[in-house]
């Protein structure tokens, strides 16, 4: 295979298959009652929560997963889209970048929760898909200030062939 097409395809495979991650969470095997019957046991044997307690919990370890896997996929999504939209100039990041992979991350809410709705364990929430293009835009942000801070060098944020060049554009 090409290498530039191996470099180009390397990004893409990742998001796809951090695509099927969120796919598999979001059926009726990860619903809050599946995993609060993994989790209780463990947080009531840890930490010694009663159910009360371990529900409010719960709740927040759940939207953690939402603002990580998300901020996962809006990554993911950049380097991809950087990979195939090469900037005029050897730039690390550019808006453009940035916001497909915010859109895209919306979109793939939207879907989630969409699909959601149909399970009859699970609820889809406007204000999950809220949540997650801000987790998308909240890693865009970090992606900026990380090349903004140490963009001189070379990291595993995007492919190697992106790495040309030693800073942004202006």
């Amino acid at each position: 295979m090409n290498p530039d097409r191996h470099n180009l395809l390397k990004p893409w495979i990742a998001a796809i298959l951090w695509l099927i991650v969120i796919a598999i969470e979001s059926s009726a095997l990860l619903s809050a009652h599946n995993t609060g019957q993994i989790l209780y046991p463990l947080f009531h044997y840890l930490f010694g929560l009663d159910w009360e307690r371990f529900e409010y919990w719960h709740f927040y370890i759940r939207k953690g997963g939402h603002v990580v896997g998300y901020a996962i996929l809006s990554i993911l999504l950049f380097r991809a889209w950087r990979a195939t939209l090469p900037a005029m100039s050897a730039v690390k990041w550019t808006p453009r970048w940035a916001s497909i992979a915010i859109l895209g991350t919306a979109l793939v809410a939207s879907l989630d929760e969409w699909h959601q709705s149909f399970i009859p364990s699970r609820t889809g929430r406007w204000q999950d898909v809220v949540l997650d293009a801000c987790a998308g835009m909240a890693a865009q942000f970090l992606i900026f200030l990380w090349w903004k801070m140490f963009g001189k060098g070379t990291s595993s944020l995007v492919p190697s062939n992106a790495h040309k060049g030693d800073g942004f554009s202006r």
